[in-house]
């Protein structure tokens, strides 16, 4: 995986790196899909372009993924902001409790949203540690077990932390992975449903992709707006209205480049060396970077750190730029510098950036 020579390093924490090879199909589709004689986005959501389209996509997912049967997969708008109160209106019931995992800000905002529904108990609250780690399974004493679901986000974007293993409860689990979705595999049977924002790992912003086990979609209430009601979707295939067509083509893409480079193991094995290369790099320059995660909770998409000053960090952002390398500065929330590096960032790309961190390091 390398980037050709005009193109620049794209950290950014998303929308962020897609592979260049679905950007050359896209180039191609957009004028012209399947010698169809228009574009992707052109076609109708209800003719047979799109439909082969949609099916493919689907039928990839499920194969990348190795999603059981049991798993209904969906493709809806409004990013996982809206799943965070619309799985609380399908699955918090008057009456009922909620567990949830307060590990950063986008946890924080899912306990926010679920707090309009209904009551929510908050299990874990990683802001007395400043998020700096994600609870191994054994620390969760305050699960409530007979709560109506568990929900926590797998990986950690803004303090670039995440669960080394995926947590086993007995109750239904939802998980937000916006930031790790197929980027190393899954165990099905830890849960219930799990939802991504596309603009990461999957593809473009405006797609949403939720796999939900089919069970969990007679818990959904008929009095909903079908918008918003899981089961309504499910049985329209994802089209109970115009879905975002463009987006799932691209989201459909990438799926068969997923497949193409040997799937989710081969994906986590690259994935683990690209991050280990970044990490290697920051460890081997003595103190002068510090890692925001403790070592157990690492990233191995969102690296956060810092240099030994905000002067300094302001210095790294104006080198890198110069080198053809964007996206770094650390969200607003941590401050510091950040580098994202999802399954479409190339190996030679983190191994450029190691380099980098290493000259930086010996110049200042």
């Amino acid at each position: 995986m390398k980037t050709t020579t005009d193109r620049i390093l794209n950290f950014s924490a998303g929308p962020a790196t897609l592979p260049e090879p679905v950007l050359h199909q896209a180039q191609q589709d957009l004028w012209d899909i399947s010698k169809s004689g228009i574009g992707i986005c052109e076609h109708s959501h209800r003719g047979p372009v799109f439909d082969k389209i949609i099916q493919e996509a689907t039928a990839n997912c499920r194969l990348v993924g190795s999603i059981p049967e049991e798993f209904e997969i969906l493709f809806l708008q409004g990013g996982a902001t809206l799943q965070f109160a619309m799985l609380a209106m399908n699955f918090l019931q008057e009456g009922e409790t909620a567990n949830y995992l307060d590990t950063g800000v986008w946890a924080t905002k899912s306990i926010q949203e679920a707090k309009k529904i209904g009551s929510v108990h908050l299990a874990f609250d990683g802001s007395v540690s400043n998020y700096s780690y994600c609870p191994s399974d054994e620390e969760l004493k305050a699960v409530e077990d007979s709560a109506a679901y568990l929900h926590y986000c797998s990986n950690n974007t803004i303090y670039g932390t995440r669960f080394d293993k995926y947590l086993e409860r007995k109750m239904p689990t939802i998980c937000d992975m916006s930031s790790d979705m197929f980027s190393r595999t899954i165990d099905w049977d830890a849960f219930d449903m799990v939802y991504a924002g596309a603009q990461k790992n999957l593809g473009p912003s405006g797609v949403v992709l939720v796999v939900i086990r089919k069970t969990m979609l007679d818990k959904c209430s008929d009095i909903l707006p079908v918008m918003l009601n899981y089961n309504a979707i499910a049985k329209k295939g994802s089209m109970l209205n115009t879905p975002p067509t463009f987006g799932i083509y691209l989201v459909g893409e990438v799926f068969k480049w997923m497949l193409s480079q040997g799937g989710l193991q081969e994906i986590e094995a690259n994935n683990e060396h690209k991050a280990g290369m970044v990490y290697n790099a920051l460890e081997s320059c003595g103190d002068f970077y510090t890692t925001f995660a403790q070592v157990e909770s690492r990233s191995r998409m969102n690296i956060a750190f810092k240099t030994r000053s905000p002067e300094l960090d302001a210095v790294f952002l104006e080198e890198s730029t110069t080198l053809g390398m964007s996206g770094l500065k650390g969200h607003r929330n941590l401050g510091g510098l950040r580098a994202s590096i999802y399954n479409a960032f190339p190996t030679e790309g983190c191994a450029r950036f190691s380099e980098f961190l290493q000259s930086f390091a010996s110049k200042h």
